[in-house]
């Protein structure tokens, strides 16, 4: 292809890369709920909605195990609750995924953290670069297809020198999505163990985080986490690109 045609073609597309990654926010997007504060009708059509057990009374989301399928929305007589498109739900820790409502009569609601406390020892040994190695622990590929647009053309992660690797030995972090089958047990086991220190540990997806729709399956184990539990959580089902990118932003202290 001749050069001109090359220009016609670049001018054509425009411009691919989003210009930055901490302010977009995709249209039409389930992203984190926002719940409304005031008392509940005499019902739990929400929870009875919900296929994998994340919403609870008094009216809470446990993102962990949110499909965000806006089943609980939908059957809400009340409509409590909202799916925005706010793509920043990472956590630190588990607990900071649960979303909950303001009690009667108290004002907004206690929503998960929108910017992650950052870990300054890993943004002083990570923040330059920081490698990572992704094991899908018997996912469907939804989340994998997510992780590998991350290093597209629209999103390119690799401008903030965080960039995929094919060898653990190679890798500061593992990216574990998929729901830890007894299969994959040994998988995930081998490919931590072959990474250097120190490293880090991100839970992607439903899935990984509590075990999704197949929680309480005979196929799985999931003792890996109670022994190395991850030091980031990322939520979805999948999770969007831009979710992955600002916890990880986030967890280094980059603007």
């Amino acid at each position: 292809m001749s050069l001109l045609k090359l220009l016609g073609v670049r001018r054509a597309q425009g411009q691919q890369a989003l210009p930055s990654l901490r302010e977009a926010r995709p249209l039409g997007f389930h992203g984190r709920p926002a719940l409304r504060a005031g008392d509940c009708a005499a019902c739990d059509a929400c929870v009875a909605a919900c296929p994998t057990g994340a919403v609870s009374l008094p009216l809470a989301i446990d993102l962990g195990r949110c499909t965000f399928c806006d089943a609980c929305a939908r059957a809400c007589p009340d409509a409590r609750i909202e799916l925005t498109n706010e793509v920043r739900m990472g956590a630190t820790r588990r607990e900071g995924l649960l979303v909950a409502a303001a009690p009667p009569g108290g004002e907004g609601a206690r929503a998960a953290q929108t910017r992650i406390r950052a870990d300054r020892a890993l943004a002083r040994r990570f923040g330059r670069s920081l490698k990572l190695r992704q094991v899908s622990a018997g996912g469907c590929n939804a989340c994998e297809l997510e992780l590998n647009a991350v290093a597209n053309v629209n999103f390119d992660l690799q401008r903030h020198g965080i960039e995929w690797v094919a060898s653990p030995r190679h890798a500061d972090a593992l990216v574990l999505s998929g729901a830890l089958t007894k299969g994959m047990r040994d998988a995930v086991r081998l490919c931590w163990d072959a990474m250097p220190e120190p490293k880090v540990l991100i839970a992607v997806g439903a899935c990984a985080i509590s075990g999704g729709l197949y929680d309480g399956a005979a196929g799985l184990d999931r003792s890996f986490l109670d022994e190395i539990p991850p030091s980031l959580y990322v939520p979805g089902c999948p999770p969007h690109p831009l979710t992955f990118i600002n916890a990880v932003l986030d967890l280094l202290d980059r603007p």
